[in-house]
């Protein structure tokens, strides 16, 4: 008796068993990893038709938002498709993030937000074959507080951030240990992030932060910067300085009577979502 197999049983064994062309799922997948004991969860966002993501990008919500809602106030994954990046927005517990200024849950309980969002970006830069130096960090609020932070404690995962609406607590410790570079956006009229500094209410209580513009010359030290340049643009003025320590750039973007809303070119003549990619885009190793 024959025992050979045909040549179709050959083909499909063939089908089953070589690597598929794409090694990872596309279009808007909920996603769970847990991390000191508690199971995290995020939304991920990957483009059809990219069989190779050439970035990553951690989308962090503000306070008493959720990542599917950062998702959609930042419509973000239109960039992702456009720039074929993967983007992730990650659910930080009781709605906020442990970004160091003491006043929300995640902070008083002791959560290391930091180690999540490391463990996140290596498990998704493993997953899709994102290349060193090619994962950023952009949130709103809250979110761009711990956009801050992380970049602050692990620059080695970072090659950009963008933080929106968000500066630093009086007392985050900051020393990086490598350059960053930081596009950072405030409005003058924000009345929950005060633009000058000082108290402000968010979820979970008050807190004490420094004014925009200190953030910036932090960052602007940090990254031992030449002179930055200030021009006006449409709505307020960006100030620049190019040729930082290792090729970073720090931005600061400042509009004129804007509040605390992710500015997304509707309302106002500037739309983050855009700039900041394009500023990834250009930062990226």
């Amino acid at each position: 008796m024959n025992r050979r197999p045909t040549a179709l049983v050959v083909a499909l064994l063939l089908l089953f068993t070589l690597p598929a062309k794409h090694a990872y799922a596309t279009g808007d997948l909920p996603g769970a990893l847990t991390f000191g004991g508690v199971q995290r969860t995020y939304v991920l966002h990957a483009p059809a038709g990219v069989q190779h993501p050439s970035a990553l990008v951690l989308n962090l919500h503000g306070g008493s938002q959720t990542g599917r809602k950062q998702a959609a106030a930042t419509n973000y994954n239109a960039i992702a498709d456009q720039y074929g990046w993967v983007v992730a927005y990650p659910d930080g517990i009781d709605f906020s993030w442990a970004d160091g200024r003491g006043a929300a849950a995640p902070d008083r309980q002791g959560v290391d937000d930091v180690g999540f969002l490391a463990t996140l970006i290596g498990r998704l830069t493993h997953d899709y074959g994102i290349p060193p130096g090619r994962v950023f960090v952009t949130g709103m609020s809250a979110g761009g507080f711990m956009a801050n932070r992380l970049a602050c404690e692990r620059p080695d995962l970072v090659a950009a951030i963008a933080p929106v609406s968000s500066t630093l607590g009086v007392n985050v410790h900051c020393n990086p240990s490598k350059p960053v570079s930081v596009l950072a956006i405030h409005g003058t009229a924000d009345k929950v992030v005060p633009y000058k500094g000082g108290r402000m209410i968010g979820r979970g209580g008050a807190s004490t932060v420094v004014s925009a513009p200190t953030m910036v010359d932090r960052w602007l030290a940090f990254d031992r910067c030449p002179p930055a340049t200030t021009t006006s643009i449409d709505g307020g003025k960006r100030l620049v300085a190019f040729g930082c320590a290792d090729g970073t750039e720090v931005t600061f973007v400042t509009i004129d009577g804007w509040g605390h809303t992710w500015p997304l070119g509707r309302a106002t003549a500037f739309d983050a979502s855009q700039a900041s990619a394009q500023f990834f885009a250009a930062h990226g190793a």
